[in-house]
């Protein structure tokens, strides 16, 4: 911090007054000083002032730091406000929340937890079976802490693991009774009644208690998960910290770094076929871990039960969610995974999933060391010999949705991207889909009670 070093006499100098005129050929006149300045009161109040360094960002040291969000970056929001198309009114408000930081170099241009806001813009609602409901919300502001708000213009770019599509202009739009299994059993059920009115109501009744009703409307509940695509670039006035640290402690790296040394790349059939590549690294206990998947909405499956598999049939017939179903069993260490977690909204198609072995090694305090495998269901793949899940070729994004929900909760201590000798980056899946990698596995320390 600089401070100007000025005397009481030079400052009243620079308050002189230049003679109007000089004599030509006369020795310059010394200009007059103001008979004011020379008053004790005056010169009391001017030395005061004095005393008081003239600070400025920059003779601080300290330059305000902004930075530019291009136009294409991707914003991962959870929604705030539940909407449906059936209710919804053109000019509602609407709410999001950040649940990852828009990261830039030396912080975050928009942390999480900063707020979208915006509207309504479209609602319509089908007539007709064979027309489609559409809602389009529109975000139009940003509000970060301590900033002025921010207008942006962007669009909706998907519905995570949402049975509805997403149009190129934002708009979402809904299915068609057509498209939901159970429908084709209401229509039996609805001509049963048509030639036995008796028949046909204990049908009914029957039906929607094991299988439930049809809805095509679009319906998401607070916690949806929103991916909002910037259209123009933006200008923020200053950043933020990261959330959560980019750097595991070093004592922690490195325990991690001995075990992928000669840990296995990829998790095993139970016929020793190759399965899902490992791509996440946890550290902390199984009540952590299975606290910080539940505040991250991320449900535990359950095993294989008459009863599981029968929500299965249920949740696949009615094109609904079922947010505990059983994964299939992948093995590591000689055996099944530990820990299997999942994620989606209202289709059984499309899951966030990832499976936890874990490992022989600890840090060096003493806390056990998880290995994982996580991949994105985005419907079916069915080939000759083949009826599975098909998933999202890039598992980097599935690794980096992992990291962005966990660190959301405000339970995780540091993140890092860890690398490993040899790394696989292509491969197929066990059923022969491709999908592809940088190699790297996330860590992800949970904090400590």
């Amino acid at each position: 911090m600089k401070s100007q070093n000025i005397s009481i006499s030079s400052l009243c100098a620079g308050l002189a007054v230049p003679y109007r005129s000089t004599p030509p050929h006369a020795f310059p006149r010394r200009p007059k000083v103001p008979s004011w300045c020379s008053s004790s009161a005056w010169r009391a109040v001017m030395f005061m002032l004095l005393l008081t360094p003239v600070t400025t960002a920059e003779s601080a040291g300290v330059k305000p730091q902004g930075a530019s969000i291009p136009a294409g970056t991707k914003f991962y929001l959870r929604l705030e406000t539940p909407v449906n198309s059936r209710t919804a009114k053109v000019h509602d408000t609407v709410t999001a929340r950040f649940v990852r930081d828009v990261p830039t170099a030396g912080g975050a241009a928009i942390p999480m937890g900063a707020v979208a806001k915006g509207e309504i813009g479209k609602v319509v609602v089908g007539s007709t079976p064979k027309d489609r409901d559409q809602l389009l919300l529109q975000f139009t502001e940003v509000e970060i802490p301590g900033q002025k708000a921010l207008k942006i213009k962007a669009h909706l770019g998907d519905v995570e693991n949402a049975r509805e599509t997403v149009l190129a202009n934002g708009t979402i739009q809904g299915v068609l009774l057509s498209e939901v299994p159970v429908s084709f059993l209401e229509t039996a059920v609805a001509r049963i009644g048509q030639s036995n009115p008796q028949m046909g109501e204990t049908a009914q009744k029957m039906q929607q208690i094991a299988l439930g009703k049809s809805d095509p409307s679009i319906t998401y509940p607070k916690g949806t998960d929103l991916v909002l695509v910037l259209d123009e670039a933006i200008e923020v006035s200053g950043l933020s910290k990261l959330t959560v640290p980019d750097q595991l402690p070093a004592p922690d790296a490195e325990s991690v770094s001995r075990l992928l040394a000669d840990a296995p790349q990829r998790a095993s059939g139970k016929d020793d076929s190759p399965g899902d590549p490992l791509n996440l690294v946890v550290i902390g206990n199984m009540e952590q871990i299975r606290r910080a998947f539940k505040e991250a909405g991320w449900t535990e499956a359950e095993k294989k039960t008459g009863q599981s598999i029968w929500e299965t049939v249920r949740a696949v017939a009615a094109n609904q969610g079922y947010e505990a179903a059983p994964v299939s069993q992948l093995y590591l260490y000689g055996r099944s995974e530990d820990l299997a977690f999942e994620k989606m909204l209202n289709t059984f198609l499309k899951r966030h999933h990832l499976r936890l072995w874990r490992s022989p090694a600890a840090t060096s305090d003493g806390r056990e060391i998880w290995l994982g495998a996580s991949t994105h269901d985005t419907g079916l793949d069915v080939r000759p010999g083949v009826a599975s899940h098909a998933i999202d070729p890039d598992l980097d994004d599935e690794r980096a949705k992992v990291g962005g929900d966990l660190s959301a909760t405000g339970l995780v201590a540091a993140v890092q991207l860890v690398t490993r000798p040899n790394p696989l980056t292509e491969g197929l899946t066990a059923t022969g889909a491709p999908w592809k990698t940088d190699g790297r596995l996330l860590a992800i320390e949970l904090k400590n009670p």
